[in-house]
């Protein structure tokens, strides 16, 4: 099943060189998310041949424009294309409001139901939602001002039948204990063992998402050892006085990050306009974590069972 991240904008603060600002188009076996979305969010779903119409939950990270100034379009979109399906959002305090004051005056009424979900930036670790083939954590990143990361992870995946093993005493009950686990016993009492009729599990994915934030170690221990980790690498190291100014991170701080959680990849991106040649900042990375790349507009990232 698919687990798949496709890049919508990879720019920091201004849309430039052909890229355009933060967001992200994830899907997880069938549910379809957005993560932040910068002013041309939408014009890039078009364009990339996503459809806009499935998008089940978006996720903010933080209130600095070119992480949300997309989402009232989006919105408005959806309305016009005769949604009636809920949408969750979820972002920092004020987010409902910035949203609410523009259909206020405009005297827009929604055709589907919108329910915003608050952040709370101070937490270590906050489940904020509970699927059933996921979650989604978030933590604290250290940025000018509260600012999310997000962590998407799989549940552990029922048991695999093993078709060989299978024989007439073996039920569509049984079968249904099995991939949970259990045991069945039947009608006599035999006990039929699961491990006997199963192979293990799939193995569960997880994706990590940093978005603005300068160099911060306490994100380790939550995003340690996940699949594919997006963290934003605004500047290369020879700008660092930059980066401490701003609250960004550099290439080299990124992979820093990375090799210090242990991930399998590391994803760059949020660029500053400064550089218009991106492999100055994917060279940097791959100094001290060779299994870095660069989060281009309209690639597609799939993490593997």
């Amino acid at each position: 099943m698919s687990f798949a991240i496709t890049i919508l904008g990879s720019s920091g603060a201004l849309p430039q060189h052909g890229r355009y600002t933060s967001a992200q188009w994830l899907e997880i076996e069938g549910t379809h998310m957005l993560i932040d979305c910068g002013e041309a969010a939408q014009m890039q779903i078009k364009r990339y041949d996503l459809s806009l119409s499935k998008i089940d939950y978006i996720f903010i990270s933080h209130l600095h424009g070119d992480h949300y100034l997309g989402l009232p379009g989006v919105l408005f979109t959806l309305h016009l294309l005769k949604r009636t399906k809920p949408l969750h959002i979820f972002g920092l305090q004020g987010l409902d409001e910035i949203i609410t004051i523009q259909l206020k005056y405009s005297k827009s009424h929604l055709n589907y139901p919108l329910f915003f979900h608050t952040l709370n930036p101070e937490k270590t670790t906050d489940l904020i939602l509970d699927e059933d083939k996921f979650t989604v954590t978030s933590f604290p990143l250290n940025h000018k001002i509260p600012t999310c990361g997000f962590l998407f992870k799989e549940k552990i995946k029922p048991y695999r039948i093993d078709k060989d093993k299978l024989n007439k005493e073996v039920s569509l009950q049984a079968i249904a204990q099995f991939r949970q686990g259990n045991d069945f016993m039947l009608e006599g009492g035999k006990i039929l063992a699961y491990q006997d009729y199963t192979l293990p599990p799939k193995r569960s994915r997880n994706y990590a998402y940093c978005s603005d934030t300068a160099y911060h170690l306490p994100i380790v221990e939550t995003i340690k050892e996940v699949d594919l980790l997006y963290h934003e690498a605004t500047f290369i190291n020879e700008d660092l006085d930059k980066a401490i100014e701003t609250k960004h991170s550099t290439a080299l701080q990124a992979a820093e990050i990375a090799k210090k959680a242990n991930v399998k990849k590391l994803l760059l991106g949020h660029f500053s306009a400064r550089y218009k040649d991106l492999q100055v900042i994917e060279a940097e990375a791959k100094t001290i974590y060779p299994h870095s790349a660069l989060a281009i507009d309209g690639e597609t990232f799939t993490i593997e069972e």
